[in-house]
């Protein structure tokens, strides 16, 4: 019991690093078919930064729990019940430090320059496009997140 106990657990923990993401390349589920406002930019500048890890909790109540059920098994009754204890919160503070460091993501703050002169900051996840200072881009907003791309080609219309 203790062994499916404790394998939930750290399965539970290696699904916290997938479950946000500020990827320009992962759109959620709710922001499928669903109008967006585009907006054409250029880029003014691009620097590399760090989105901070989650801390929702689960980590410490998954790394407690282990941290629990490891320590009571061992030695006999009281002196498993205080590494018990002890156990719990050297695992909660394992697990949020778990938590937090899977969460963390590499980023870029990407500053534009809209056509009408003002300026926007968006930051997003590394994706698969590298963009650069001078490049034509749009910024897609849907459901109050924006992400960045480089503009598509536009084609005259022969009518």
């Amino acid at each position: 019991m203790n062994k499916i106990l404790i394998s939930a657990s750290i399965a539970a923990l290696a699904l916290l690093g997938g479950c946000a993401t500020s990827s320009p390349d992962v759109i959620q589920r709710g922001e499928a078919q669903r109008m967006s406002q585009v907006l054409d930019a250029t880029v003014l500048s691009v620097r590399p930064v760090t989105v901070d890890g989650s801390q929702s909790g689960v980590g410490a109540a998954t790394g407690g729990v282990i941290g629990a059920v490891a320590g009571s098994s061992v030695g006999g009754r009281r002196d498993g019940q205080v590494i018990g204890v002890l156990g719990a919160v050297l695992g909660a503070v394992i697990g949020n430090a778990v938590e937090r460091s899977g969460t963390k993501e590499e980023a870029v703050e990407i500053l534009v320059q809209l056509r009408n002169g003002e300026r926007r900051a968006v930051v997003q996840a590394t994706g698969g496009e590298v963009l650069n200072p001078g490049e034509a881009v749009i910024l897609v907003t849907t459901a109050g997140k924006t992400r960045v791309m480089r503009a598509p080609a536009v084609t005259p219309n022969k009518g």
